[in-house]
């Protein structure tokens, strides 16, 4: 590879890892745990996910969002507009996807996830949520795996599948007064169903024992979800050679937890702490070394 090449990518991953780093800590510190020769396109990965995340936080209307994601797309399957070169995420995440030979199909589904984020359309259901878990965290913790241990990531589909709804339940639980003040519901309709009440009352910005029981609902959700992406690490034995991107499952119990006790999900951003965190990913990554299960 020319020197100028390699340099210029050596700058992309370092972009990258900075985005990471400010922006998904979690995410961060567990990728320092995986082997120093896969850790930066762990973090190209997270890069790519962090800025579809976040369309909806840098455009004003929709259909400024969804060219975006549409130019993500066309990158993604090798028909990108102008200069990948320009773009360090979209040209770390090229360099990661052919070198592991990763599939495209899964990034571009987690690209058209990201849709509903920009428009304030409710949750129809639980099934509908752990459909966009799916594709979005799910799909990034299968990605990961795959880059760290192709023959592993090929035996944990259920430990990607339910880890990646309940890391993404919780964080959307832990968002909840952000998405609330603009009007976005990803508490699912019939969870509010059971309870007599409807999206108006989820985005009301007031507190209802209704709602409380939706919420205590949601919580069982991602529990449920959590404890299946545990059964499926003890099935899978040492998964030692790709634990790094699922040590953060260890903090969605602690996160669960905090929630519950809540008083005013409204204006409330609750979970553990920033140092309970980090304590908590490098105990469980310690535990994963030793082939225990970690969360």
């Amino acid at each position: 590879m020319p020197q100028d090449l390699t340099s210029s990518l050596d700058a992309a991953y370092a972009y990258c890892a900075e985005q990471v780093r400010a922006q998904d800590r979690d995410r961060f510190l567990a990728a320092l745990f995986a082997p120093e020769d896969k850790r930066r396109h762990l973090l190209a990965l997270y890069a790519f996910n962090l800025d579809v995340a976040r369309v909806r936080e840098v455009v004003r209307e929709a259909l400024p969002g969804e060219v975006r994601l549409a130019w993500w797309r066309e990158v993604i399957e090798g028909q990108g507009r102008g200069e990948v070169e320009g773009h360090p995420i979209a040209a770390a995440l090229l360099d990661t996807v052919e070198r592991f030979a990763l599939p495209r199909q899964t990034l571009l589904a987690l690209t058209d996830a990201r849709i509903f984020d920009l428009y304030d359309d409710p949750m129809p259901s639980v099934t509908d949520l752990e459909g966009y878990a799916g594709e979005t965290a799910s799909a990034l913790l299968q990605l990961s795996a795959l880059v760290l241990s192709p023959a592993v990531a090929a035996e944990a589909g259920n430990l990607s599948g339910h880890g990646g709804v309940a890391i993404a339940m919780t964080g959307l639980m832990r968002a909840f007064p952000i998405h609330a003040g603009r009007g976005q519901c990803y508490l699912p309709l019939d969870l509010l169903a059971r309870h007599g009440i409807g999206r108006e009352e989820a985005v009301s910005g007031t507190m209802t024992s209704a709602l409380r029981a939706a919420l205590a609902d949601w919580r069982e959700e991602a529990s449920r979800h959590l404890g299946a992406a545990r059964a499926a690490a003890e099935a899978l034995g040492s998964a030692s050679a790709i634990a790094a991107p699922y040590l953060p499952l260890s903090l969605v119990a602690g996160d669960l937890k905090a929630l519950a006790r809540v008083k005013d999900p409204f204006r409330e951003v609750t979970g553990l702490s920033p140092f309970r965190r980090q304590f908590t990913l490098w105990r469980a990554a310690r535990r994963a070394a030793v082939g225990k299960v970690w969360f």
